[in-house]
């Protein structure tokens, strides 16, 4: 672990109510669109408004390690440069009485960043949160017991998922396989799930989308459950191919084998393990979870929104279109 520290005359907060004067930051230079030089290149960046900062540059393997560390130090503000399961973790373990948290975009999907700070990249988004930020508490999720603020899958559709990674990265071999098993999972048997109502329902897939980019929600006092049950082979293709491949934020959602409801809490089951994605981080669940409605999950530094990502935002459509 490499660590770095500066210090500053001054120490101006974003605004006079969120004073920063002990921040720690996480630099993953190993993931997605970090690259090497990132340390440094945070640190002069948290210096240009007066702050000083500790830098922790890890590799992969102690990159959790290195996020507990910080969260134990006890800073105001925790920024993450790493991909999107360092994100959700670094969330997770501040929680809504923690550090303030700025997940910056630093991986492939960065579907926390991107719904909190848009398309910027990193560079441009810590800035934005450094001059115009401000304390917004985010709500979430949870599914057997671990958090997610974006949305979330649970389903044999989630390893469609798998089969565009391989193609992103031209492995069409490897695509075609993952393609089959997909199917064979789909049509091993149904998902059963329940909305806190008792009545039970079958689909292939459940999806379960934050207020932090529904449209449909707009106050923090639900998640959205958006059930997929095609009907046959040539259906669940068709919605496969939108989910995996579309490139519409609601392009899958306005499909008819789509129905979509309100939620605060809930259970699925199955024979066998849930495939389940998080915020762009993979999953396995046993054959029955409870998934829940968490209304303070962490406080974000990002600029004030008034309304959730709609529609056109492709910040945000890209990567979920990537988890259904």
């Amino acid at each position: 672990m490499v660590g770095a520290e500066i210090s500053a005359a001054a120490v101006l907060g974003p605004t006079p109510s969120v004073p920063l004067r002990h921040i720690e930051a996480v630099v993953n230079a190993a993931s997605g669109s970090v690259g090497a030089g990132a340390g440094e290149a945070l640190q002069a960046i948290v210096e240009e408004f007066g702050l000083s900062v500790h830098v922790a540059e890890v590799g992969p393997a102690l990159i959790a390690e290195a996020v507990a560390a910080a969260v134990k130090a006890g800073p105001d503000l925790l920024i993450v440069l790493a991909g999107d399961g360092t994100a959700r973790l670094a969330a997770e373990l501040c929680g809504p009485q923690g550090p303030l948290v700025a997940p910056l975009p630093g991986g492939t999907m960065n579907m926390l960043p991107k719904a909190l700070y848009g398309a910027a990249d990193w560079r441009t988004a810590l800035r934005a949160a450094l001059e115009h930020g401000e304390v917004r508490v985010v709500s979430g999720g949870e599914v057997g017991g671990k958090s997610f603020h974006v949305a979330a899958i649970l389903g044999a559709p989630a390893l469609w998922a798998d089969a565009r990674e391989a193609v992103r990265a031209h492995k069409l071999g490897l695509a075609w396989t993952r393609v089959q098993r997909a199917f064979r999972r789909a049509f091993a048997g149904k998902l059963r799930f329940d909305l806190a109502d008792q009545r039970v329902r079958k689909c292939e897939a459940l999806t379960l989308m934050c207020p932090l980019v529904s449209p449909l929600l707009t106050a923090e006092d639900a998640l959205e459950a958006d059930a997929l049950d095609p009907h046959g082979v040539a259906e669940a293709f068709r919605l496969g191919l939108k989910a995996a491949f579309g490139g519409l934020f609601g392009e899958w959602r306005k499909d008819p084998s789509v129905s979509t409801e309100l939620c605060r809490k809930g259970r699925a089951w199955a024979r066998g393990h849930i495939p389940a994605i998080l915020d762009g981080e993979p999953h396995r669940f046993p054959r029955q979870v409870q998934f829940s409605f968490r209304p303070a999950a962490f406080r974000a530094l990002a600029p004030h929104r008034e309304t959730p990502p709609t529609g056109p935002a492709e910040a945000v459509s890209e990567s979920l279109s990537s988890v259904v």
